[in-house]
């Protein structure tokens, strides 16, 4: 590891923060929270933690000592001053002389002690910074230092590698008992620059930021020196295994068999992330996978994100998924069977809080497939990835871990403990989940003006979007203002080919689809008797049979989840109100009309609903303003007339389209229906 400070970029940051009223000690202590923060072999998502002492003033004017330590919810790569909340020092240093500390009372005395009340929560490991003398702390989970302590003889390693330049701490339960250890180390050698916490982590102590920066980097190059001279290869033998099928095919089936049948076709479903290294490869494909796989997390802190161990699922043989599928039903089944003997077995011993506690949802968050790779497993996108990163992460630090000897995790009961402690759970929130989470959908047409109000609407609801439109860069850039997790395709819906590639790739990512907003179309015009074959044809690609071909891939996705799903067309007021001139767009759409309610009809029995929003006059996408002129003279009216041509007299915007569209899809017992959404055409009304 090399130190990645820099002198220049260090006063930047003073200077940037010192026209905020922030001092050097807090500006600097951000600057090396993040060098920390960006290195994903030192600290993930929200794991570490940092600290400086310094003195604030308080509401009454007074400079009071205080530590200001990474707070709840930041993270260290992305740190701000706002995410160091200061918390009075002393009342935490004198909390050393408690016999017990309450998780309640830990709480109490941290958010009683803060200088700001709107401040996020400190770090659990507050305590620890605190009676630690020192004026900047670090606290990272470098793999390469987990590795060599994750070992029956980790002291001995780390006492060899390290010398007498750590203090060794065993395996203590963080909070108060932690840091009271931690500090005893210490004090019985005050001459050491940093603590190994065993199976935990590492602390590095300094006068100066720059000081503890570069404490942390030479303990963790020591420990990466130790680990290359370690040849012993994890892969000597592979278990033999035929080329499993493709991940798009794996996933819906995984996927579909961790949902939850909450009755009258509404599901908690699951987002996956699919993961594959050379790394990985060689950790899923080792005759010890399950050995490795079942003997723990690297770090306490992952529990709360990957539960205690991983599922292993056998691939398909010979390409029969439907034997993978009642395999992997059978093994989520076993794996939720033996959290909840793991959780009886646990509370039982935990005779202080044993009436208290409420069993977690007893599902994998990370499952391993020889062969294939690793699956994260999370309500959302972004949990999905947090738990790949982590598997992917482990992977690494226990293949490393068994170069050197076996590797080694805390103990049963130590992992129970820290899963199932409050202040663990509440680094992850328990905010109600909007109404369309874990879903997936996909929106053809979704760069234009009706297609990407859709995604935002959709997005809004809580589902994951994948956008498609036909240019690849225009598609790509409007996922990007979405935001990370968002994808954009490019693909011609009127091929086959790329409509498959769109929906095996919206696998890959995902894991699967649940809901399909078919809005891609082109509005081609001309009187009928003088319309070119070739020009309805054309329509007729587009308009009708593109829709028919992306239900299809719909169709063959959902129905391997197993949990429903929803095609939803956007099917114009010209397929029962055709206008003059414009046939050539309002009979493909009568055609996909009837193909919402034929799909409504074959496969209702699949849990699938299919319905039509019946939209008019939408402004931007097709209906250009050169559209509108053409249209608004062929009806001999003025422009704002035929936008306003309705009941309400009141033009229609995409986003009432878009909302269209949620409705339908929450509406669970809806299908065959057809929205209509113009402002009122008695013309146009179905029914």
């Amino acid at each position: 590891m090399k130190s990645l400070w820099s002198d220049t970029d260090a006063a930047e940051m003073v200077s940037r923060y010192a026209f905020m009223g922030i001092g050097e000690d807090v500006a600097l202590r951000v600057y090396s929270s993040r060098l920390l923060g960006g290195d994903p072999q030192l600290v993930l998502h929200g794991g570490g933690n940092t600290s400086v002492k310094t003195t604030a003033t308080d509401l009454l004017g007074d400079r009071v000592n205080v530590l200001c330590i990474k707070g709840s919810g930041w993270d260290l790569s992305t740190l701000e001053p706002a995410g160091l909340p200061a918390v009075r020092l002393e009342p935490l240093v004198r909390a050393r002389a408690l016999p017990e500390l309450s998780d309640i009372n830990m709480v109490n005395l941290l958010r009683t002690n803060l200088l700001d009340a709107s401040a996020p929560c400190p770090s659990v490991e507050v305590l620890l910074h605190a009676f630690l003398p020192h004026t900047y702390v670090d606290h990272t989970h470098s793999r390469a230092v987990l590795a060599l302590t994750a070992q029956p003889d980790g002291e001995a390693i780390c006492q060899e590698v390290f010398g007498g330049q750590v203090g060794l701490v065993p395996y203590v339960m963080s909070g108060l008992p932690l840091a009271s250890a931690a500090v005893e180390v210490y004090e019985a050698d005050p001459s050491v620059i940093g603590l190994v916490l065993l199976r935990h982590g590492v602390f590095t102590m300094g006068a100066s930021a720059r000081e503890a920066y570069e404490r942390m980097v030479m303990l963790v190059s020591l420990a990466e020196t130790r680990l290359a001279k370690s040849r012993r290869s994890l892969v000597q033998a592979l278990r033999p295994a035929p080329t499993p099928p493709p991940v798009a095919q794996i996933a819906p089936i995984l996927r579909g068999a961790l949902a939850v049948d909450l009755g009258d076709g509404d599901w908690r479903r699951w987002v996956l992330d699919f993961r594959a290294s050379p790394e990985i490869l060689a950790y899923v494909n080792s005759p010890e996978l399950e050995r490795m796989a079942g003997a723990g997390v690297v770090t306490p802190d992952h529990v709360i994100r990957t539960k205690g161990w991983p599922l292993i699922v056998t691939p398909p043989l010979d390409g029969d998924l439907d034997g993978f599928k009642a395999r992997a039903r059978t093994a989520i089944a076993d794996y939720a069977t033996r959290y909840h003997t793991y959780f009886d077995r646990n509370r039982a011993n935990d005779t202080g809080r044993a009436g208290l506690l409420i069993a977690l949802d007893p599902l994998p968050r990370v499952i391993l497939v020889p062969g294939l790779g690793l699956f994260g497993v999370g309500k959302s996108a972004a949990d999905a990835a947090i738990a790949a990163d982590i598997a992917h992460s482990a992977v690494l630090t226990i293949t490393d871990a068994e170069r050197v000897g076996s590797f080694q995790s805390i103990s049963e009961r130590d992992l129970f403990a820290m899963e199932y402690w409050s202040l663990e759970q509440a680094k992850l929130g328990k905010t109600a989940e909007p109404p369309l989470a874990r879903q997936v959908v996909i929106i053809t047409g979704g760069a234009g003006t009706i297609g990407f109000a859709t995604a935002t609407a959709f997005q809004r609801e809580g589902a994951e979007v994948v956008l498609v439109d036909l240019d690849e860069s225009t598609v790509v850039a409007a996922a990007a203002r979405l935001g990370p997790h968002a994808l954009g395709l490019g693909a011609d819906v009127t091929k086959p080919e790329e409509v498959r590639a769109v929906f095996d790739r919206a696998c890959e990512r995902f894991g699967g689809v649940d809901i399909v907003v078919s809005n891609a179309g082109i509005a081609l015009q001309g009187r009928i008797g003088d319309l070119p074959d070739e020009t309805l044809r054309r329509s007729f690609e587009i308009n009708f049979f593109a829709h028919q071909t992306v239900s299809q891939n719909a169709v063959r996705v959902m129905r391997r989840q197993g949990t429903g799903g929803a095609l939803l067309y956007n099917v114009s007021k010209q397929a029962v109100n055709p206008g003059p001139d414009f046939g050539a767009y309002g009979l493909p759409k009568a055609a996909t009309l009837f193909l919402a309610r034929q799909y409504a009809l074959d496969h209702g029995r699949d849990g699938i609903r299919a319905n039509g929003v019946n939209a008019d006059r939408i402004r931007g996408g097709m209906l250009t303003p050169q559209m509108i002129a053409n249209r608004s003279q062929a009806r001999g009216l003025d422009e704002r007339d035929y936008m306003a041509g309705n009941l309400l007299a009141r033009e229609v915007t995409a986003e009432d389209v878009a909302q269209a569209f949620v409705h339908q899809a929450l509406a669970l017992r809806t299908t065959a229906s057809i929205t209509t959404v113009d402002g009122g055409n008695i013309a146009a009304a179905l029914r």
